[in-house]
């Protein structure tokens, strides 16, 4: 049997608008700052174009309103645009109304940019979890295909350790399928190793490790994420933030590039929309899932 083909994604924020230093960097002052995002992603489209990869962009709408000609040189390279919400505020800080009209705004344009339709969509921080079983209600309303949203794992910024590890249908009455971001397991736990800062601070054999234990042993694709501000080592340093969010967001980030371009020709890989088309039948109800 063939290996699966992982999921490939990137999710198109700045190094300004990261979770580890929302506290010190306010929304107000985004549009100030400077941007490297297209340096940064140009990048990331030579080493994929490079490799003969495509993958998956969950963006911003914040980033999108100000940069549609990336998005539309990202789209037409055959890489797929999806949602990563408006400006990155975290799904349990914003109630049921206000998600509802958070990603209808980012969709449109999103899809303005693109010239494409959106289909997928990624919570900002994996903020989708047991508190906030409504979201999938509502992304299932306004038509979304898949959502990968969900880290089935405990961690102090985010988490659902519950959920199941692999792809399932979160609502009985829908088709729309939740694909969690990748975990291994080992002595009876589950590990985060879908990529991040626990790709750039832990050896690249911990990665390819997990990666070919979920091909192999459980004969699932892998799902991978990581940001464009991880392949700039030269991104302005910020003050105030944590020791543990200063660690977590600059170390290695010399080295990140270096090690996508070894993951990438080591794995196979593809667009989330694609592997999410391959799940679908074999997603089970989340009910199941769990008990599984």
């Amino acid at each position: 049997m063939s290996a699966p083909i992982n999921g490939l994604s990137v999710d198109v924020e700045d190094w300004f608008q990261v979770g580890a230093f929302e506290k010190v960097i306010d929304r107000d002052s985004w549009s100030s700052l400077p941007c490297r995002l297209e340096r940064n992603c140009d990048e990331i489209l030579r080493l994929f174009s490079e490799a003969e990869v495509k993958a998956t962009f969950f963006t911003l709408g914040w980033i999108a309103e100000r940069y549609p000609a990336m998005l539309r040189r990202i789209s037409d390279e055959g890489h797929e645009i999806a949602s990563h919400g408006w400006d990155h505020e975290r799904v349990f800080r914003l109630g049921r109304q206000a998600f509802a009209s958070d990603i209808d705004r980012t969709r449109k344009v999103l899809e303005d940019a693109s010239g494409r339709p959106v289909t997928g969509y990624r919570a900002p921080s994996f903020s989708i979890d047991a508190r906030t079983p409504w979201a999938f209600e509502v992304l299932a309303e306004q038509g979304y295909v898949y959502s990968s949203s969900v880290a089935p794992i405990a961690h102090d910024h985010y988490g659902w350790r519950a959920a199941p590890r692999f792809a399932f249908r979160p609502l009985e009455d829908s088709a729309l399928i939740e694909i969690p971001v990748t975990t291994a397991h080992a002595f009876g736990r589950r590990l985060a190793a879908g990529g991040g800062g626990f790709f750039r601070v832990l050896p690249y054999g911990f990665t390819r490790w997990a990666v070919s234990q979920v091909n192999r042993s459980d004969r699932r694709p892998a799902v991978f994420y990581f940001h464009p501000w991880e392949v700039d080592p030269d991104q302005p340093r910020v003050e105030g933030a944590s020791l543990r969010s200063r660690f977590r967001h600059y170390t290695n980030l010399s080295v990140m590039a270096a090690k996508l371009r070894r993951l990438v020709d080591e794995f196979a890989w593809g667009r989330m929309d694609e592997l999410a088309a391959r799940e679908a039948a074999r997603a089970a109800p989340l009910k199941r899932a769990v008990e599984a």
